[in-house]
C-alpha cells in the first residue's frame, strides 16, 4: 500500500472476505468473535505470578514437576489449548504413549538455572494456520512414543558449559527413525460460541505403536482463595444424538455443552492441589487435579469423581496405531441450548473445509500477489504464531503482594522497596486481558518494546488488536502514575527501549491512515511516558540518556544497568539515540494531526526542539566538548564521564553504535504550509542558529527534507561498516557486534583490562544470566529498524548515494537497494536451501521432510550461519519477517 505525501490515506473498503467481515463486527476485544481463541499459556509455573517466595526465585517457588499437581492462581497453561478471554473454562490435551511416568498435559522445558544458557523448552511443535477471530486455526505437536527423558535432559544439560551447544530432544535418541506421533489440533468456529475441534494423531514410526488421548475441559480455579468462593460446575450430560458430553456451569460465562463423536470414558476430578504429592501434608482435596493422570498411568481410579466436578477429561485408547495410520476425534463446543435437537456432528466436516477456505482467502488479501509460493508461506506460518501466541494474562500487583485470604500471607520480604521486593512501585498495575506474548513457552508473559513489533505485524491482519494492544500497555491500570511503561513481570521498573511511538505510527499507516482518534489517543498517552524518560533518564539535563539495560543483553564489556563508580555516569549512544529516534517518530505523529487539528501544530514544534537538542548534544556536550562520534574511527560509541569530567569513549562497535542510524525522518511537502507554529520556529531557528539546523536538517534537491542526527557523510562512514561482511553484514542480515573482534578485544576502562569479542552464537557471558545476546548474533528487530531507515534515507539526503554492497565486492548500488537486498537476506532465512534445510533451522531440527515442512521462529539467528537460537516459538517481533514480505510503502 502506497499513500502519498498529501493524501489522508485511502477510505475504508467493504471487507472482501468472510474473515474480513468478521473483524469490521470486531474491534473491541470483548466482541463475541474474540471470546474464545487460543488463549491458554504454553507455561504458567515458573511464572512471576505464580511466585509467593521471600526470596523471587520463581523457578523454584513452583517448578514443573508440581505442575500437574497444584493448582495455578492467576491462570492456567496447555497444549493447544482454548479458553474464554477471561481464562474461566479452558479445553486442552492429554496425552499418554503408555511409556511415560504422567501425562502429558503441557510441555517440558529446563528452568534458567538448569539450562547452560538459560531456560530452554525440550518439546517440538509449530504453529500451522490462524486467522485473527480465531475463526479457524491449526497446529502440531511431535508427541514421542517411548518414554519421555525428564531426568536425562535435565542431567546432561547441567553438565554443560555455556561454550556446549545445549542437549536437546533430538540429541537423545528418542525420535530416531521418526518414533513419534504428530498430533495435528484445529479449531474451526461456527459461530461466536459454536467451536468445533478435531484431534488427528498420525504415527510416523516403523512400528504400530499405542496412543491415549484426553481432551480435558477445566476451570480455572478461582474459589479457593478466598476472595470468590462460588464453585462452577463441569457434569456428565447427553450430546443431542447421545453422544457423550460434558455440561459446563460458570457464574460469569452461563452453560456451555462439550459434545464428543463417539463413547469416550468421561473422567471427573477437581482443579485443585493435592497437598501431599506437592508439599508432603496431609488433607486438601480428596479429587484434585492429578485424579485424572493417576487414573490413566497408574490405573488409580479412587481419586476421581463419579460424575461431577471443576475438570473432566474424554478418555479414548488405542491399544496399536499401525505405521502411517491415523486416528481423528471430534469435539463440538457450543453454549448450552444453541443447537438442542440438532446432532452436533452434521455438517461438521463441511464447516471445517469452509473456514479453511476463508483463511486461504482471508490471507490472498493480505500477502502481495506477486508473492512467491514459499514466501507467501513463511509470512502466514509468522502471522499464525502470532495469533497463537495470544495468552489472557492475569496480574493484579496488589493483590499478588498482599497475599489471599484462604492462603497463608505471604513472606514480609516481598513487601521490601524495589529491587529487594519485586514490583512493589507497581500496585497499580492490575491485567486481565488477552495479550501478544513474546514466546509461548519461554516468555509467557508480555515485555514493552517486544509487543511495540507484534503490533507491526499485526497490523496486517487485525489493525484493531494491534491498536488496543499499544493502547493498553498506556492504559492507567498498566502504565506507572510517572509514565514508565512496564517492562516484563520480572521487573517491571526495567527499562525497555521507547518503541511505542515508532509502533503507533506504523500501526496507523499500514491500516490506511484513517483512525485518527487512535493517533490521539496513543500521542497523548505517549507523552507521559516521553516525560519520564526525559525526566529520569538524562541524570544532568545534558540531553543524553543513560537507559542502562535497554533490552540489549550483553551487549557491552560490563553490566551497563549496574551502577557505575560513585561520581561516574554511563552516556550511551543507544539510549541517546532511541530519545532522538522517539521525539521523531512523536514529530511525525504530531505533523499528521496538526493537518486537522491546529492544537497540534505547538507539539510539533516542541518535538522538534527536543530532536535538535538531543542530536546537538550527541555533536559535542560538557566543557570539553566530548561527543558520542568518534571521527577517527568513523562510529558512535558509549561514554563514561568520570567525576573530574573526563570522558573515556567505550571503543566497541556493535548494535550501540549503528543505533544512531534509524533516528532519521523526511519531512512531507505540506508541513510548511499546514503547520504555522512549526514553520515559523523552523525559520525562527534558521535565522539564529543556522548552524544547527544545516547540520541537522538535510534538503537535497529534488528531494524532501530529512532530519538525521548523522551528516550525509557520517551516513556513508556508518553505513560502510553496516555493509562490510567483515564487520556486520552476515548473509541472514544484520549482526549486533561487529565480526572485526572474532579474535577479541580487551577494552581498557577505569584502570580495569575487560575482554569482549564476536560471539555468534549462544550467550558465553553470565551477565544477565539467560539464554540471550547481543555480541554477535542477528536479531529481527533492530534489522527491521535499520532498514527501515535506510528508506527514510533513501527519499532525501542519500537520494544520490552509492555504496559498495557488499563492502569489498566493486559493486555499487544505491540506499534503497542496498535496505531492500538485507531485508532478503533477512526473509532468506526462512526459505529452504538446496540442502533441504532453512538457514534458520536450529541445530537440532533433523533432515527430512517431516521436519523440513516447518519453519522455526526463533529469538534470534547466529551471526555466521543464520541457525536460529534462543526462544524456539518466539514469533513476536520475529514475525516481523510477515512485515518485509507484506510490506506497506509510505512516500514520507
Amino acid at each position: 500500500m502506497t499513500t502519498t505525501p498529501d493524501s489522508a490515506g485511502p477510505e475504508p473498503a467493504a471487507p472482501a472476505t468472510v474473515e474480513q467481515a468478521r473483524l469490521a463486527e470486531s474491534s473491541g476485544p470483548d466482541a463475541p468473535w474474540r471470546l474464545w481463541g487460543p488463549y491458554v499459556a504454553g507455561r504458567q509455573w515458573g511464572t512471576v505470578r505464580e511466585d509467593y517466595s521471600a526470596d523471587g526465585d520463581a523457578w523454584a517457588s513452583f517448578p514443573f514437576d508440581q505442575a500437574h499437581v497444584r493448582a495455578y492462581r492467576w491462570g492456567e497453561d496447555g497444549i493447544a489449548g482454548l479458553c474464554d478471554r477471561y481464562g474461566f473454562l479452558n479445553l486442552g490435551l492429554a496425552l499418554w504413549n503408555g511409556h511415560d511416568d504422567r501425562l502429558k498435559e503441557r510441555y517440558f522445558g529446563l528452568t534458567n538455572p538448569q539450562g547452560n544458557h538459560g531456560e530452554d523448552v525440550k518439546e517440538y511443535w509449530w504453529h500451522l494456520d490462524a486467522t485473527p477471530t480465531h475463526s479457524y486455526a491449526r497446529m502440531v505437536y511431535r508427541y514421542p512414543q517411548r518414554a519421555y527423558p525428564y531426568d536425562h535432559l535435565v542431567a546432561e544439560n547441567s553438565g554443560r558449559s555455556r561454550t556446549e551447544p545445549e542437549w536437546e530432544l533430538t540429541d537423545t535418541g528418542i525420535l530416531d527413525e521418526d518414533r513419534f506421533f504428530d498430533i495435528e489440533v484445529t479449531h474451526a468456529k461456527a459461530g461466536p460460541e459454536d467451536i468445533l475441534v478435531t484431534i488427528t494423531a498420525t504415527n510416523h514410526g516403523p512400528e504400530a505403536a499405542p496412543l491415549h488421548l484426553l481432551p480435558t475441559l477445566w476451570f480455572r480455579n478461582t474459589w479457593s482463595w478466598g476472595r470468590d468462593t462460588r464453585v462452577p460446575r463441569l457434569s456428565a450430560a447427553r450430546g443431542a444424538a447421545d453422544q457423550a458430553a460434558i455440561l459446563s456451569e460458570h457464574g460469569y460465562l452461563g452453560r456451555y455443552l462439550l459434545v464428543a463423536d463417539g463413547e469416550p470414558r468421561v473422567l471427573f476430578c477437581d482443579n485443585e492441589t493435592n497437598q501431599e504429592a506437592a508439599f508432603g501434608v496431609a488433607g486438601g482435596s480428596k479429587h484434585p487435579k492429578d485424579a485424572i493422570d493417576a487414573a490413566v498411568v497408574r490405573g488409580d481410579a479412587s481419586m476421581l469423581r463419579r460424575a461431577w466436578g471443576t475438570k473432566a477429561a474424554f478418555w479414548w485408547q488405542w491399544e496399536a496405531i499401525d505405521p502411517g495410520a491415523s486416528v481423528t476425534v471430534r469435539l463440538r463446543l457450543t453454549r448450552d441450548g444453541d443447537r438442542e435437537g440438532r446432532d452436533p456432528f452434521a455438517g461438521f466436516d463441511q464447516t471445517l473445509a469452509a473456514r479453511a477456505g476463508e483463511a486461504d482467502e482471508f490471507y490472498a488479501g493480505v500477502i502481495p500477489p506477486s508473492t512467491g509460493e514459499e514466501d507467501a508461506s513463511i509470512a502466514r506460518r509468522a502471522f499464525a504464531g502470532l495469533l497463537w501466541g495470544k495468552q489472557i494474562y492475569r496480574y493484579d500487583v496488589r493483590q499478588w503482594l498482599e497475599g489471599d485470604p484462604a492462603q497463608p500471607a505471604p513472606p514480609r520480604a516481598r513487601l521490601a522497596p524495589e529491587p529487594a521486593g519485586r514490583n512493589t512501585r507497581w500496585r497499580h498495575l492490575s491485567l486481565a486481558d488477552v495479550i501478544s506474548m513474546p514466546d509461548e513457552w519461554e516468555y509467557p508473559w508480555f515485555a514493552a518494546w517486544d509487543l511495540a513489533f507484534h503490533c507491526v505485524a499485526l497490523a496486517h491482519i487485525d489493525p484493531d488488536f494491534a491498536k488496543e494492544q499499544l493502547m493498553l500497555m498506556c492504559r492507567e491500570w498498566a502504565m506507572h502514575p510517572n509514565g514508565q511503561l512496564p517492562a516484563y513481570e520480572w521487573n517491571f521498573s526495567d527499562v525497555n527501549p521507547p518503541v511505542h511511538a515508532w509502533a503507533a505510527w506504523q500501526v496507523y499507516c499500514i491500516d490506511g491512515r484513517r483512525d485518527r482518534a487512535f493517533l490521539v489517543r496513543v500521542v497523548t498517552k505517549l507523552l507521559f511516558a516521553f516525560g519520564w524518560w526525559v525526566n529520569r533518564k538524562d541524570a544532568d539535563g545534558s540531553n543524553l540518556f543513560e537507559g542502562g539495560f535497554l533490552g540489549m543483553d550483553n551487549v557491552g564489556p560490563f553490566d551497563r544497568s549496574a551502577p557505575l563508580p560513585e561520581g561516574q555516569r554511563l552516556e550511551q549512544s543507544d539510549a541517546t539515540s532511541w530519545m532522538a529516534f522517539q521525539c521523531l517518530a512523536m514529530l511525525r505523529m504530531a505533523w499528521e494531526l496538526a493537518r486537522e487539528d491546529p492544537a497540534w501544530d505547538e507539539v510539533a514544534t516542541k518535538f522538534f526542539e527536543h530532536f535538535l537538542a538531543i542530536a546537538e548534544a550527541m555533536e559535542a556536550f560538557g566543557s570539553d566538548n566530548i561527543a558520542l562520534w568518534d571521527e577517527v574511527d568513523g562510529f558512535f560509541y558509549d561514554v563514561i564521564i568520570e567525576a573530574d569530567g573526563h570522558a573515556q569513549p567505550v571503543r566497541l562497535r556493535s548494535m550501540v553504535g549503528l543505533l544512531p542510524l534509524i533516528a532519521v525522518a523526511t519531512m512531507p511537502s505540506w508541513v510548511d504550509r499546514a503547520l504555522p507554529d512549526f514553520t515559523r520556529h523552523r525559520a525562527w531557528l534558521q535565522a539564529r542558529r543556522p548552524e544547527l539546523l544545516d547540520a541537522l536538517i538535510h534538503p537535497t534537491d529534488g528531494s524532501l527534507d530529512t532530519l538525521s542526527v548523522l551528516t550525509e557523510d557520517r551516513f556513508v562512514r556508518v553505513l560502510r561498516r553496516l555493509v562490510d561482511p567483515g564487520e556486520f553484514l552476515a548473509d541472514g542480515g544484520i549482526r549486533s557486534m561487529s565480526a572485526a573482534y572474532r579474535d577479541g578485544i580487551v577494552i581498557q576502562l577505569d584502570g580495569a583490562d575487560l575482554p569482549v569479542h564476536y560471539n555468534p552464537g549462544d550467550s558465553d557471558s553470565p551477565m544477565f544470566g539467560g539464554n540471550s545476546n547481543w555480541r554477535g548474533p542477528i536479531w529481527f528487530p533492530v534489522n527491521v529498524l535499520l532498514t527501515d531507515a535506510l528508506r527514510t534515507y533513501a527519499a532525501g539526503m542519500a537520494a544520490d548515494v552509492q555504496v559498495e554492497f557488499p563492502h569489498g565486492s566493486g559493486s555499487y548500488i544505491g540506499v534503497a537497494a542496498v535496505a531492500e537486498a538485507i531485508e532478503d537476506r533477512l526473509i532468506g532465512l526462512f526459505r529452504l536451501g538446496p540442502d533441504g534445510r532453512r538457514p534458520s533451522d536450529p541445530r537440532d531440527i533433523p533432515t527430512g521432510p517431516l521436519w523440513q515442512a516447518h519453519p522455526t521462529f526463533s529469538e534470534y539467528f547466529h551471526g555466521d550461519t543464520g541457525a536460529g537460537l534462543g526462544a524456539s516459538h518466539q514469533t513476536g517481533w520475529t514475525a516481523l519477517v510477515a512485515n518485509l514480505i507484506c510490506r506497506w510503502d509510505e512516500e514520507p
